[in-house]
């Protein structure tokens, strides 16, 4: 009897797939997604800043104070945030989720203004000290200093909003779920393989 050797050839071989992930079709599917939901996002947020910048130059050329401005121009800006985040963004439609998409959105808009507000704070201070009452500077270097804090805030925003705020409740509570499931199982299996 005799054993083809040709037939062996495979084996020993490792599945590249299992290790490389999807296969390329659906891995380019998924990244395009992702950077569609990146594009659209990155524009729903300069737009929302754009016009929370003009509203901030002018109460702020008008004579309002840096907090007052910072509370105005956030919120002239978080309405056409929200709703392009939400609808074009993400792509969520029908009956929203209160407990994680506004109350989720309203705790990460009030950290956002909050650090805002520092920021523009702390620079009028500074500009007032140093540059004395050089008004149409002071305009400019404040709302320089509310943009900047709005470009350092943009990845954590994106990464909050897509993690946590406009992601799929089921899928959400899931992952939870299996980690702690996980977390559970852990151990359990130490205490086995300390007892081997």
């Amino acid at each position: 009897m005799r054993i083809h050797s040709h037939h062996t050839k495979y084996a020993g071989r490792v599945e590249t797939e299992s290790l490389n992930g999807p296969p390329a079709p659906r891995r380019r599917l998924r990244d395009s997604v992702f950077a569609v939901k990146v594009a659209r996002y990155a524009i729903g947020s300069a737009v929302a800043l754009l016009t929370s910048v003009i509203v901030f130059a002018l109460l702020l050329d008008a004579g309002v104070g840096t907090t007052a401005d910072s509370v105005l121009a956030f919120i002239a800006g978080a309405l056409p945030n929200w709703i392009l985040n939400r609808r074009w963004a993400w792509e969520r439609t029908g009956e929203m989720d209160v407990a994680r998409e506004v109350v989720g959105y309203a705790l990460i808009s009030l950290i956002a203004l909050a650090a805002s507000s520092a920021g523009t704070g702390w620079t009028d201070a500074l500009v007032r000290h140093h540059l004395g009452h050089q008004h149409a500077l002071r305009v400019l270097l404040v709302t320089l200093a509310y943009v900047v804090v709005q470009g350092l805030l943009f990845v954590a925003k994106f990464v909050a909003y897509d993690r946590w705020v406009f992601t799929d409740g089921g899928r959400f509570r899931t992952a939870l779920r299996a980690r702690r499931t996980g977390a559970g199982l852990k151990a359990p299996e130490l205490e086995s393989d300390t007892a081997a």
